[in-house]
């Protein structure tokens, strides 16, 4: 079997659509982990990791501190395995409740290795069972390594709750995109910077409102783009529940957050300096988004959209992507001028 990079980088970066089982068999382990796990969407995890990381780096130069680059390191890869088994497990659970036949939104735009028939139920557990423990055993990691921190503790449980059940019940109780906001935003942000630093701090968990907004801009406009498919399957989404056109609105009202958050916190409480304002580069794709959200769905795709069906879901990843880098960019150049213009900084833009 070759291992195939070019693979693991495409499937990194996109979703990959695979209809030949003889490709599929042909295909690395990685290869297979990452298509199967939806990896394209996964990286969201590690984007959430990195802007707790360039958090906790400010806070460790400030005290005069190595930054501990192996329990970062640890927690990330293992939230973003745990991202991948979540995604293992929600197949898994749609697949078992009949949700995932007939042509339904999931087998449409990625690889579904139970309905595709590439392998059964069992060797989906084994991939979920595998996935679970290299994810639990991180957990474990950081819990030593805070020396079982109670708020350590309490979000490690949290985190495993959601995995288990937010594609039965919560995502049935139209409970789903709340608990993606809080998860990739401030808990796991919060989270990892708790666990690196041994500080719970709110500031920090609402620096990880904006990029937490834009992660479930992405989930919201996906129930929206398949709104009668989970109608028809019984599945109650936020979408579902509010119906398209206030969903829509929602998903407005996100966007929008999503940027008034950083200039509060610019602002306000000068938690940032004026270099976070960076993320206002990419405002022509929140236009985009927004003006995409204003308009029903359309019923048939655009001769020049190529990822149908996804359709909200679509310009809300491509906002994402780039609110998101710029966003770890913004953090990244306000700590470092901490660093290196530690008097200016607190000359001009001294936090109140």
């Amino acid at each position: 079997m070759k291992i195939n990079f070019a693979m693991w980088r495409k499937a990194i970066w996109t979703l990959v659509k695979i209809d030949d089982k003889n490709e599929w068999e042909e295909l690395d382990v990685i290869s297979k982990w990452l298509i199967a796990t939806r990896s394209g969407v996964t990286t969201v995890t590690i984007y959430s990791c990195i802007i707790s990381g360039l958090l906790a780096w400010r806070y460790f130069s400030e005290s005069d501190l190595s930054f501990p680059w192996t329990p970062w390191l640890i927690v990330t890869l293992g939230l973003f395995i745990a991202h991948g088994t979540n995604n293992l497990l929600n197949d898994y659970t749609d697949f078992s409740r009949g949700i995932d036949s007939d042509n339904y939104f999931r087998t449409q735009y990625g690889v579904h290795p139970l309905v595709q028939g590439f392998w059964d139920t069992k060797t989906q557990l084994k991939w979920f069972y595998v996935s679970g423990t290299i994810a639990f055993a991180s957990g474990l990691y950081a819990l030593w390594y805070t020396q079982f921190n109670l708020n350590v503790l309490a979000l490690f449980a949290v985190g495993a709750l959601a995995l288990l059940f937010y594609t039965y019940p919560l995502k049935h109780l139209a409970l789903g995109e709340i608990s993606i906001f809080l998860i990739w935003g401030p808990i796991m942000i919060g989270g990892v910077y708790l666990v690196l630093t041994g500080q719970w701090d709110w500031l920090i968990a609402l620096a990880g409102v904006p990029f937490g907004l834009t992660v479930v801009s992405i989930n919201l406009g996906k129930h929206i783009d398949k709104l009668d498919e989970d109608k028809k399957k019984g599945v109650k989404t936020l979408p579902v529940a509010i119906g398209e056109k206030y969903a829509r609105y929602v998903n407005v009202a996100v966007v929008i957050i999503a940027y008034a958050v950083i200039v509060y916190l610019v602002l306000g409480p000068r938690f940032f300096s004026p270099i976070l304002l960076i993320i206002f580069f990419a405002i022509k794709r929140a236009i985009l988004v927004l003006a995409v959200l204003m308009k029903p769905r359309p019923a048939e795709p655009p001769k020049e959209w190529a990822f149908w069906p996804t359709w909200f879901s679509g310009f809300a990843f491509y906002h994402n992507r780039m609110y998101g880098g710029l966003l770890i960019l913004g953090v990244f150049l306000d700590t470092l001028a901490r660093i290196i213009f530690p008097t200016l900084i607190n000359q001009y833009w001294a936090p109140f």
